[in-house]
């Protein structure tokens, strides 16, 4: 087994630490998301974290880790008779991104479970990090039906895994942690708020800091066990600093000063539900314990609205997480008790834990470059660049709303989603077939019918039925599928009308608030000028589509066949990377093509590349005034696709009914 990292080796990140010793702690704050670019520390500082926490007691021989001293009634290993068990390490258990149903709540003998009535269960990773960690890299890339699952253990305790009627229940406890890149896309909410704390971790731009970073890192791999051996006698005194402070946390008192800010603080920035009240007693609870106080004080009640309120205020996916720190202190000093907390002065008031630069920063305001009113001159350097290319200042998005649903016709096999119609390992039961590898979701009605016909042969003489391997049958299944949907969008000097441009920028913005409910990676393409640039390339962070839209400058002509050709060559590669994730081109123009030699038919011709490969596409038409070309629309004919106006993409729009991308008859069948 390799020797990991000293957690106390770490160099700064003073809140990621915070957060993960707090859960040490007290497991019932709910675990931490640690949030940050690549290559700050968040994996090193949770697997640091496994070598800290106090050794288990389980029952010996037992796979769901039950506690000798109140063994799980309902344990499948059991029952248990109270009393004396093994110690061992805790245990620290990783996700994978990729993994299975089946690998994560265990596995059911579907055959021996009808033959034999025998419930043969092989328990997954949740039994595994029972009254342990459950560490999840990456865990916004997780795929939807896992994260169900996990709400579901997360919620209950427990793990139930069931096959047509055969369950098995097992106990699943355990400190939840999760890494994430925001870059590569966002939490669901209902996962985002069963994290107790959240901290926002980036590398340190101080010199020395980042010179003992590289210091520590290299030393550690060329001698890992000599490098640990080092920092023993601090992570021994943290380990039993975790200790002390677990023994004393059922003795720290939170009283009705604290519990009155704590609900102030929580009204006062309108997160939603109970939860974050809870997780900030808790939280304020354990830093109390961790200070070695007995009493939870103000400034206790403070870091904890730091590391619990922020990723519970977001109201929308392109919210940067923060808090008001200035807002905070207000509230705090307006909802104080001066009866109810003792002296910070006195014992134990000068614990308080480290506070970092993390998550306490307040989210800074938003650049001025669309604030500037139409009528308004811009400055000089500002409005248009000297090479008369007549490039205009960006203009903010418009306000967004609720869109119509756009979908990729047929079936697909694509990653689970919202948007398309496909083959998935959940939803509605469609058929049957032979299983191709090992068996999932069984079919009851097609197995039995498979095996009726052999009973007699098979020689079979009780109420039982006699099932083979070959009679089993495999569920199939449609739900959704999340797509590619590529943006193409046209920043030329026909949109350049800053009412209309903010329009569009606000339909924009609304179609990726929609891949972001959907589950779609999505990408940015804009042309204008002579040429089309790919301003995002297709990833799964909806959030950098939208930063990059807020700032899209217009200007120049309009090369519609440069914007189109530049997708084509995109979606050429996507195609590559994940077959099985069908594209939705999302043309957004006027279709007035200009420049070059016939512009027109040149843009007909590169449309009618995406329509010969059956790219599902749609045109939104941003043609507006009372003379209208219907240029967008043949763009759309020459697509094989759909046309839409900015009104008719508007889900409350009284245009018409949901309109689904056209296919070609091709693509069709």
């Amino acid at each position: 087994m390799s020797t990991p990292f000293p957690f106390t080796a770490i160099v700064g990140q003073d809140d990621l630490r915070l957060g993960l010793l707090l859960n040490a702690v007290s497991p019932a704050v709910g675990g931490v998301l640690v949030r940050g670019e690549k290559g700050t520390a968040k994996s090193t500082a949770v697997r640091a974290l496994a070598a800290l926490m106090p050794e288990v007691p389980v029952v010996s021989g037992c796979r769901f880790s039950c506690d000798p001293a109140s063994p799980d009634p309902a344990c499948p290993d059991g029952p248990h008779e109270a009393g004396t068990g093994v110690s061992r390490d805790a245990r620290m258990v990783e996700l994978p991104v990729g993994a299975s149903e089946d690998r994560l709540v265990g596995a059911l003998d579907i055959e021996r479970a009808l033959a034999e009535g025998v419930k043969a269960f092989e328990p997954g990773l949740l039994a595994d990090a029972h009254r342990g960690i459950l560490y999840v890299d990456e865990v916004n890339l997780l795929h939807d039906h896992l994260v169900d699952l996990l709400l579901d253990a997360a919620a209950m305790g427990a793990s139930y895994v069931e096959r047509e009627g055969v369950s098995v229940r097992h106990a699943a406890r355990f400190l939840l942690v999760g890494t994430m890149n925001p870059e590569e896309g966002e939490l669901r909410p209902q996962l985002l708020d069963r994290f107790g704390l959240t901290v926002e971790v980036a590398a340190s731009r101080e010199t020395d800091l980042r010179v003992e970073v590289v210091r520590r890192r290299l030393a550690y791999d060329d001698d890992p066990a000599g490098f640990a051996a080092e920092w023993a006698a601090e992570e021994g005194a943290l380990r039993a600093r975790i200790v002390a402070a677990r023994a004393l946390l059922p003795g720290v008192r939170l009283g009705d000063g604290a519990l009155r800010q704590i609900a102030a603080t929580c009204a006062a920035f309108e997160v939603d539900g109970m939860r974050a009240d809870i997780v900030m007693a808790r939280t304020a609870t354990a830093l109390a314990a961790w200070a070695g106080r007995t009493d939870v004080l103000a400034e206790d009640v403070r870091q904890a609205a730091l590391l619990a309120l922020p990723h519970r205020r977001r109201r929308n996916p392109f919210d940067a997480p923060g808090l008001d720190e200035d807002k905070l202190d207000d509230t705090l000093e307006q909802n104080s008790g001066e009866d109810d907390d003792p002296d910070p002065d006195g014992p134990g008031g000068g614990g308080r834990p480290p506070q970092g630069d993390g998550p306490d920063t307040p989210p800074q305001p938003e650049g001025e470059a669309g604030d500037t009113p139409a009528q308004s001159v811009p400055e000089q350097g500002q409005g248009q660049q000297s090479s008369g290319s007549g490039e205009q200042q960006p203009v903010r998005a418009g306000e967004p709303f609720r869109t119509k649903m756009l979908s990729v016709p047929g079936l697909g096999e694509g990653a689970a989603g919202r948007r398309s119609r496909a083959r998935t390992e959940h939803g509605r039961t469609t058929g049957a077939r032979r299983p191709q590898g090992a068996l999932t979701k069984l079919h009851l009605a097609a197995t039995v019918q498979a095996a009726a016909p052999h009973q007699r042969t098979r020689g079979r003489t009780g109420r039982g039925l006699v099932v083979r391997r070959d009679d089993l049958r495999q569920a199939t299944r449609e739900g959704r599928e999340g797509n590619l949907v590529l943006f193409v969008v046209d920043a030329s000097g026909s949109m350049a009308a800053r009412q209309r441009m903010s329009a569009v920028k606000g339909a924009v913005l609304s179609l990726l608030l929609d891949a972001y409910q959907r589950r779609d990676k999505v990408g940015l393409i804009t042309f204008r000028g002579k040429d089309a640039e790919v301003v995002l390339p297709p990833t799964s962070s909806v959030d950098a589509a939208a930063a990059r839209l807020e700032m899209l400058p217009t200007g120049g002509r309009t090369p519609v066949a440069a914007g189109l050709l530049k997708a084509h060559d995109v979606l050429r590669v996507e195609r590559l990377r994940d077959p099985s994730r069908r594209p939705l081109l999302v043309v957004v123009t006027d279709g007035r093509a200009t420049g070059g030699p016939e512009p027109v038919a040149l843009a007909s011709r590169a449309a009618r590349l995406h329509e010969v490969e059956g790219t599902a596409s749609v045109v939104v038409d941003c043609e507006s005034g009372p003379v209208r070309l219907g240029l967008a629309g043949s763009l759309a004919r020459d697509l094989g696709g759909t046309a839409v106006t900015l009104d008719e993409l508007r889900a409350d729009s009284i245009a018409g009914l949901v309109k689904d991308v056209q296919g070609t008859s091709r693509r069709a069948a």
